[in-house]
């Protein structure tokens, strides 16, 4: 059974840290790419960031490049978000994605649960 479990989320004052994590199981983790993907109370879901399978490639979408940073640890089968200065438009679920890819193909994708980040005074 697939099971990606987010966990770490809660509230902090703009400025503040936090980190993300997000424990998998149930599927070939060190061969996919991994996602965070957040959705802002209202709003669509937004790609943040994202990890290759090794771990040795990170991409950061604009509005967090900077704060944020995406890890892995192919052992535990996990994954991590660090982030720092946080400002209130970063208030959302956040999500961990996993996707493997045949070339351009998507073979498998899987998502957690969630985890709501809050940044507020």
């Amino acid at each position: 059974q697939v099971q990606l479990v987010e966990s770490g989320g809660g509230l902090v004052q703009p400025g503040g840290s936090l980190r993300v994590s997000c424990a998998t199981s149930g599927f070939s983790f060190s061969k996919f790419g991994i996602y965070w993907v957040r959705q802002a109370p209202g709003k669509g879901l937004e790609w943040v960031a994202v990890i290759n399978p090794n771990g040795e490639t990170e991409y950061y979408a604009d509005a967090v490049k900077g704060r944020l940073t995406v890890s892995r640890d192919n052992d535990k089968n996990s994954l991590y978000l660090q982030m720092t200065s946080l400002k209130p438009e970063d208030t959302a679920v956040y999500y961990c994605n996993a996707r493997l890819f045949s070339g351009l193909v998507l073979q498998e994708e899987y998502w957690g649960q969630g985890t709501q980040v809050t940044v507020s005074s």
